[in-house]
């Protein structure tokens, strides 16, 4: 990352650090996790980033190999960013640290991105070996689209975009609701009921989605 912040330690932490260790670095990544996105996308799930300091980082990223700038075919033909297969490696870094983060003593009251809420859901999701089941989820939090895949009760996809064959469930809600519910018992009949969250489809996969989500025991 070209920055004069730099640690000066020859151990391979802060060498992660002097890359991914800037102020917004990491959220870029997070932003980028599921897919790439345009600039002004971007802005939209960092609005505590201003357009300065978010270029800035862009740049930093791109320099450092994490992050490149692509532009899309025709005839969509618009300028997009999306991790390179180096960057692509902190994806378990970023969710692990979001499973460390959901146990800190004191939650944060803020409002939550689309992308923050999945990657949320993500971090949370626990696997049930006990009682596997496979179902394709298409979440709609507003005007994003997102595809989960439940396999054997294991998560293993999740993506920007609708899914290309038909959903076993649809669950439609927004990112503040669905990161509230995640973890926290009966809040799923709760936004049922007071119309924040609706599940067509199976309703018996979309409820086994959300029991699978576990909060870590608070610090």
């Amino acid at each position: 990352m070209t920055t004069n912040r730099r640690y000066g330690d020859g151990c391979a932490i802060a060498t992660a650090l002097d890359n991914v260790g800037e102020r917004w670095a990491l959220l870029i990544v997070r932003e980028l996790l599921l897919g790439p996105k345009r600039f002004t996308d971007l802005q939209d799930g960092l609005p505590g980033a201003g357009p300065k300091i978010l270029a800035q980082r862009l740049r930093e990223l791109d320099s450092a190999g994490v992050v490149r700038r692509r532009t899309l075919p025709p005839p969509a033909s618009s300028q997009v960013y999306e991790l390179t297969e180096w960057g692509a490696q902190l994806d378990s870094i970023v969710v692990a640290l979001g499973r460390w983060g959901a146990g800190a003593k004191e939650q944060s009251a803020d409002p939550i991105g689309a992308d923050s809420a999945m990657i949320r859901l993500r971090s949370l999701f626990n696997p049930k070996p006990e009682r596997p089941w496979s179902a394709t989820y298409e979440m709609r939090l507003g005007r994003y689209r997102f595809t989960t895949r439940v396999t054997d009760g294991h998560l293993t996809d999740m993506s920007r975009g609708e899914p290309h064959d038909q959903p076993d469930t649809i669950v439609d809600t927004d990112p503040d609701t669905l990161s509230r519910i995640l973890g926290v018992d009966r809040a799923v009949t709760k936004a049922i009921k007071d119309g924040r969250l609706i599940i067509t489809g199976d309703a018996q996969a979309g409820q086994r989605l959300f029991d699978a989500v576990r909060i870590p025991t608070p610090a």
